[in-house]
């Protein structure tokens, strides 16, 4: 290698700290930095003496002697992001690294609307449609999703949470075939797409309450420990009661009175303290009033009210803009 960028150099001196210490130092950088760093170590994979030498001087670390190669890759970039974030987190990040070092061999797929991307690849195999989703945006995917019809959803979505990382002949010869079929014409490559739990939980995320009903029921039927762990990763209404009286209020500021009278209907005791205690005075009387006005209605419009407000979390906690602490982190003292 000849010169190496700055995040090229960072990578290259955090491949050769000292787990424990490489972790300290991740923990101080912001997401865009983490990514940036991640993505080196990613493509870093065989490094050569000469170019670890000059890495280290730079940041002056004088190397004594023929230093050996340092190795970088997926799992030593993952290992570093999940001590130092968390899985959850960590598997956001290296998303995003991997969108962004990879590109999609099925851009072309954007210029269609999902009801006919759906037209399009339902006569193919589940794993075949699952490698096409987990290259599509999420929102992208969830609507592709809804338009299969079951078992043939189950059987995507079984196959998204269990299958590994795809060749670039296995991606090439897929895109290459709903490109002829499609008839529009892709810009670039992509080398590699990675399935697993995460990124249909990330899907389910985005789909709507009837869809994300019906879909974990049939899992549940055909793998119900695999059900279990995507529950396990998935907020849901009750889940309220784990977020901290800022988040709540930073959720509770885009929804509705309406909304929330809804949702409250046959709440549990806790997550109605929650929401009350977060409101002001003010709003705990308009609700209050509202929750009179509004009587009786059916099950169907608290899923509703309740699937809003949970969308509204995952899309803040996705930005950043709130923490969703999950049952098994640790706690944080001063």
């Amino acid at each position: 290698m000849s010169a190496l960028t700055g995040a090229q150099t960072a990578a290259v001196v955090m491949m050769n700290l000292d787990r424990s210490l490489a972790v300290e130092v991740m923990k101080h950088l912001g997401d865009d930095e983490a990514e940036a760093i991640a993505a080196e170590i990613i493509r870093l994979r065989d490094l050569d003496a000469e170019t670890t030498n000059a890495a280290l001087t730079d940041f002056h670390r004088v190397a004594q002697g023929h230093l050996p190669p340092a190795r970088g890759g997926r799992d030593l970039a993952t290992g570093l992001l999940e001590a130092s974030f968390g899985s959850e987190r960590a598997a956001g990040v290296l998303t995003k690294v991997s969108s962004a070092m990879t590109g999609s061999s099925f851009d072309f797929l954007t210029a269609i609307e999902p009801a006919q991307i759906a037209s399009v690849v339902e006569s193919e195999l589940p794993q075949t449609i699952a490698l096409v989703l987990a290259h599509l945006p999420v929102d992208r995917a969830a609507a592709v999703l809804a338009e299969l019809s079951d078992p043939a959803r189950t059987d995507v979505a079984h196959a998204i949470a269990t299958m590994g990382t795809a060749s670039q002949d296995a991606v090439s010869i897929v895109a290459g075939a709903l490109r002829a079929r499609s008839g529009v014409f892709a810009t670039r490559d992509s080398r590699e797409t990675l399935g697993g739990v995460q990124p249909l939980v990330d899907i389910i995320n985005r789909s709507d309450a009837t869809v994300e009903k019906a879909l974990l029921s049939n899992l549940e039927a055909r793998d119900s420990t695999l059900a279990e762990d995507i529950r396990s990763r998935m907020f849901t209404f009750a889940d309220l009661v784990v977020l901290d009286d800022r988040d709540a209020q930073r959720v509770l500021r885009g929804i509705e009175i309406r909304v929330l009278a809804l949702a409250l209907k046959g709440a549990p005791q806790e997550v109605a303290a929650v929401i009350r205690r977060n409101m002001t005075e003010r709003n705990r009387e308009t609700l209050d009033e509202e929750s009179r006005v509004l009587g009786s209605v059916r099950v169907s419009q608290v899923e509703e009210a309740r699937a809003e407000i949970v969308r509204t979390i995952r899309s803040l906690a996705a930005d950043g803009d709130i923490r969703v602490r999950r049952g098994d982190e640790d706690e944080y003292v001063a």
